[in-house]
């Protein structure tokens, strides 16, 4: 029997978002008084709540995120705990290399940036506006590495051309991740899985994020 310890973020009406995004709305549509069921209506980018980005997010023309195999998705996790940071902090490849698990090989590994904002998700200024983020070297130095997916826990891991280098080189990102109390000792034996809707042709997804522990 596997253990899952989630990393994910709830979805709900009207929760903290991207703010160029339309707002997420959760409707109830039908109850058990009247209908004989429960049923919600869900208003939402394919970009919100933890979710995963294809290259076609930014590049035209690129793999949308259905061409992508279910497999691609998971496997060995290593997380670049960098917290706590302050308001605006840029993570280039000197603060990468200094975090701990920066050590050793990492090709086909999920790289996953904790600075813990995700445990102050709200819908605040701060959050919306000014949370660390990865630079476009910090980008070019985890494609180096050759990691097949890069994650963080807010909800944009940074601006466009960090998106463009990581995309481009065929590297998934998975933005609005949790670390919860716990993530270390889950993180220590576990792989990491980000199953995607299946949403042919779109540029992304919603997921559930978890560390797989072993039984």
């Amino acid at each position: 029997m596997i253990r899952l310890f989630d990393l994910s973020q709830p979805l709900f009406d009207h929760c903290p978002n991207c703010p160029e995004h339309p707002p997420v709305e959760v409707s109830r549509i039908a109850d058990h008084p009247t209908h004989g069921w429960r049923l919600e209506m869900l208003h939402m980018a394919s970009h919100s709540g933890t979710h995963l980005d294809a290259p076609l997010h930014k590049l035209a023309g690129g793999a949308s995120i259905d061409a992508f195999p279910l497999e691609a998705f998971t496997g060995p996790a290593r997380v670049f705990d960098v917290a706590p940071l302050g308001a605006g902090a840029p993570l280039g490849a000197h603060e990468l290399e200094r975090a701990p698990g920066a050590a050793g090989s990492m090709d086909a590994q999920i790289a996953l940036i904790h600075t813990g904002w995700g445990l102050q998700r709200a819908a605040s200024d701060a959050w919306l506006h000014h949370a660390p983020y990865l630079t476009p070297e910090g980008a070019e130095w985890l494609v180096r590495r050759k990691v097949k997916g890069v994650g963080i826990d807010h909800f944009s891991i940074g601006g466009s051309r960090t998106h463009e280098i990581l995309l481009g080189a065929g590297v998934w990102i998975v933005e609005d991740l949790l670390f919860p109390e716990g993530w270390r000792e889950a993180a220590a034996n576990a792989n990491f899985q980000a199953l995607p809707l299946l949403l042919p042709g779109c540029s992304g997804a919603p997921c559930r994020a978890v560390f797989v522990l072993p039984a």
